[in-house]
């Protein structure tokens, strides 16, 4: 688990990869031949037998994969042979077969398709996970052999991507823990422990109180300014939770919730919003407060035994931001703007407000509502105009896709043979244009009970040549799903977000490394974002959007006056994204780089959000932080410290569409060297030295600032 697994758990459970010695019980023969984990998918690219898969199959292949691990790492420690690059590091990255395929399905399931079994195991298994990372990282013996090897890594002949393994293997182990004291290794241990059980609670809390606090609506005259279609959809919605005759507006992770754009009733709109911030803060079982105070407490506490000051040092020391006071002195400069920008829209929201009538002023639940108001006056359309030209497959198929076969040549082959967790699951299988396959992609768009929010790609099988296998990628969405018959119409933020999530797609299926440590996104969290943050640049690339923007009746293209004006408007509300983002940005740090001591207890957590929020100059009423901390799932995951990732990498991005416009755009040689410079290379080399080989310098600001519309003096409040 120091390779592979041990990166995805970090991620998932919020770790510096964590110690305790499992048993398994005994398997028999016939048990494991029955469980899909015990060998190697035979499907295509080791495709996993997901008709084969049951919940009782997880709980032996975890317990029989970490006995393996451990007597392999064992072995390795104890070989009274030299230390060598073959009989440690490769052993190493070979080792935990069973443990890596069964974790890998478990925890992709857990995100897109939970049920009460799963989320059982998850809490079960959580502790044992981050002591069975501790029995490998602290593994005295082991570290030793890494050590030596690390020692001489530059006299033993090999070539950059093994050297630069052992380096990582080394800085791994000494970052989680390898060189404590016995004492302290005992206590990083219960930590560590203590963590994983917290972050599955605060999970499993996210998702069940964001299915607690749907909104009920009792007629559907409030619903006013919905279409027919999500009226359907609220109303089925309120007959599966067994309330014929009503209606349910669910909920996403996020702050803002879409259906405020659109709900004319104000009172509807505050009810929804603050159905929406008070998860997680207001009492009940879903409760985060005492866990959020626990964790920040135990990280602090961690990091200070780890020899940081706090837990954000110790997080930014391996990204590419490398210290707190760089990410300090970045949203710093990006935050007096961005809410100078946003009081400005505000004002323009206001006087729409007076304008109409409206006897108040504005608040976080009007903002989405008079935003399109202000939109349709300014530029004369709304996103109601639009969505009927992006419905979903022509998006997927004729838009990304194709943007995918224009710049790198690869083609896709829809297949329906290979077995799916859920029937709204789409696969795909991807071709170079030399007619070799490159991976499949498996493509799950639709919002759902069992589904955590937001979107992301997860790999279910990593490209090495080491192992020889190919990538097997997908990602998720959360697309309101239609009634039965109507077709699935996106909104612009839709759309991009499609063609983002299929970059970080793109980067694990062209990887093109050789050991399994590297592969695909395994880079720092502030450069992960970059490669998709570039592919939301095809969206409205002309030839791109031709390709797909048609309306889902009639095939009739996107109107060149509609999208002039949609190019037009590509930075209006620009400051309130960048306020609501930042705000969350910022709130990460501030949770991160206080010691224990100065952590609030659970009674104290909403106030030192809101202090912090003030002490940066972010706390704007009418725009709230993208997240508040009771359900913030980023940075008590797998983002801790490291929320500012999105636009740190957002500043790589600006360069490289800058980069793509002055070398011609859409074209075939630029496809090639972006894939051969960069998205090939996943993480075996420094993520800088990759985005210069691809741009040819260092990353420059003003791309960034130009695009976010924050090039304006901002005005003194």
């Amino acid at each position: 688990m120091t390779t592979r697994l041990a990166l995805a758990l970090a991620a998932t459970l919020g770790l510096a990869m964590p110690a305790y010695s499992h048993a398994a019980p005994a398997t028999s023969q016939t048990a494991q031949a029955a469980n899909p984990f015990f060998a190697e998918s035979p499907l295509p690219l080791h495709y996993p037998q997901f008709d084969k898969i049951k919940d009782s199959d997880f709980a032996p292949a975890f317990d029989a994969g970490m006995a393996q691990q451990l007597k392999e790492v064992e072995a390795i420690a104890n070989n009274r042979a030299k230390p060598t690059f073959e009989n440690t590091i490769i052993a190493l990255e070979k080792s935990g077969d069973i443990l890596d395929r069964a974790t890998t399905v478990f925890f992709a399931l857990v995100g897109a398709d939970t049920n009460d079994a799963r989320n059982k195991l998850r809490s079960d298994y959580a502790p044992k996970f981050a002591a069975h990372g501790d029995a490998i990282n602290l593994n005295g013996k082991l570290f030793a052999r890494i050590q030596a090897l690390y020692d001489q890594r530059d006299k033993l002949g090999l070539d950059a991507e093994g050297v630069r393994l052992i380096e990582r293997y080394h800085t791994q182990f000494v970052r989680a823990g390898a060189k404590l004291s016995d004492a302290d290794k005992a206590r990083l241990k219960e930590m560590n422990g203590e963590l994983a059980r917290l972050g599955s609670q605060f999970s499993q809390n996210v998702l069940d109180e964001v299915n607690a606090s749907a909104l009920v609506i009792d007629d559907a005259k409030e619903l006013d300014g919905l279409t027919e279609a999500q009226i359907a959809t609220a109303a089925n919605e309120a007959k599966s939770r067994g309330l014929e005759g009503k209606y349910v507006l669910t909920l996403l992770n996020t702050t803002g919730q879409p259906p405020q754009a659109q709900l004319t009733n104000r009172a509807v709109r505050q009810r929804l919003h603050e159905a929406s911030v008070t998860r997680g803060g207001k009492g009940g079982q879903y409760d985060n407060r005492e866990i959020i105070s626990k964790v920040m407490k135990l990280r602090a506490e961690r990091a200070r035994l780890l020899g940081y000051p706090n837990h954000a040092t110790y997080g930014l020391e391996d990204q590419t931001a490398r210290t707190p006071q760089a990410v300090n002195d970045m949203l710093g400069k990006l935050a007096p703007a961005a809410v100078a920008n946003a009081r400005r829209e505000a004002a323009d929201l206001q006087a729409m407000i007076d304008r109409e009538g409206g006897k108040f002023e504005l608040a976080a639940w009007d903002w989405a509502y008079y935003s399109e108001k202000v939109r349709a006056d300014k530029y004369n359309f709304d996103e109601s105009q639009l969505k009927p030209y992006f419905e979903l497959n022509n998006v997927l198929e004729n838009g990304v896709f194709h943007a995918a076969n224009q710049l790198y040549g690869l083609t896709f082959k829809k297949r329906t043979d290979l077995p799916v967790y859920h029937p709204d699951v789409a696969v795909y299988d991807v071709f170079n244009e030399d007619g070799s396959q490159l991976a499949i992609f498996i493509a799950d768009m639709y919002a759902r009970k069992s589904k955590r929010g937001g979107a992301w790609m997860n790999s279910y099988v990593s490209q090495s040549a080491l192992t020889g296998f190919k990538p097997v990628v997908a990602n998720h969405l959360n697309i309101p799903k239609p009634p039965e018959g109507e077709p699935t119409l996106l909104t612009w933020d839709e759309v991009t977000t499609t063609f983002h999530e299929f970059g970080h797609a793109l980067h694990g299926m062209f990887s093109d490394v050789k050991y399994p440590y590297f592969s695909g996104t395994s880079v720092p969290r502030d450069f992960v974002e970059y490669p998709s943050q570039v592919n939301e640049m095809w969206a409205d690339w002309p030839s791109i959007l031709k390709n797909y923007a048609k309306h889902y009746q009639t095939g009739a293209p996107l109107p060149q006056e509609l999208l002039d004006k949609v190019i037009a408007a590509s930075k209006f509300n620009e400051g309130f994204r960048t306020t609501e983002y930042l705000g969350a940005a910022m709130l990460d740090q501030r949770w991160h780089q206080i010691t224990a001591d100065q952590v609030p207890d659970a009674a104290g957590v909403l106030d030192f959000e809101a202090r912090a929020l003030a002490a940066d100059g972010i706390n704007y009423p009418p725009v709230p932080p993208r997240y508040r901390t009771t359900y913030f799932s980023h940075i008590m995951g797998g983002y801790s410290a490291g929320y500012y990732a999105y636009i740190w990498s957002e500043v790589l991005d600006a360069n490289s569409v800058e980069w793509f416009k002055n070398n011609g755009g859409l074209t075939r040689a630029n496809g090639d060297h972006f894939r051969k410079t960069l998205l090939s290379r996943g993480g075996s080399e420094d993520a800088m030295k990759i985005f210069r080989d691809f741009a040819g310098h260092d990353p420059k600001i003003e791309p960034l600032l130009e695009k976010r519309g924050l090039t304006t003096t901002p005005t003194a409040d």
